[in-house]
């Protein structure tokens, strides 16, 4: 029972992440490009829906091992699903921190760029955690 309720609250951390990164590009890309404030607020919730994404993929494992004293094993469909959320997640998270380390000027002429490319890898690694959930 435990380890269904540690389950759980991964993967609740999991969805908030989730949501962070769809949300967050979506929102800056289609509404408020203009505002600095808000886009570096987005930004800023970006990168950390990033960071929690990856942290709570690392608690399935641990939860997995603690309570079966294994981890999952993925292969085939999953293991590339995996590979995909990984990849995503470092370059969502290397976009993001970027974005907030240029010039505000740059970040400007990085708009038309970074929001889309941000909102499309958090769409990829949502569809390959569904692929990873089931053929996993």
């Amino acid at each position: 029972m435990a380890a269904d309720a540690a389950y759980a609250l991964v993967q609740a951390a999991h969805n908030f992440g989730a949501v962070a990164v769809v949300g967050g590009p979506a929102a800056a890309w289609l509404w408020v490009r203009e505002q600095r404030a808000v886009s570096n607020v987005l930004a800023w919730l970006t990168a950390s829906g990033w960071l929690l994404q990856a942290l709570s993929g690392v608690g399935f494992g641990v939860a997995s091992y603690v309570s079966r004293g294994e981890l999952p094993e993925v292969a085939g469909v999953a293991l590339f699903a995996l590979y995909v959320k990984v990849g995503c997640a470092v370059a969502g998270f290397s976009l993001a921190v970027l974005y907030l380390l240029v010039s505000p000027q740059r970040r400007a002429q990085m708009q038309r760029v970074i929001w889309p490319g941000l909102f499309i890898f958090g769409c990829a690694a949502l569809t390959a955690a569904a692929f990873l959930r089931w053929f996993g």
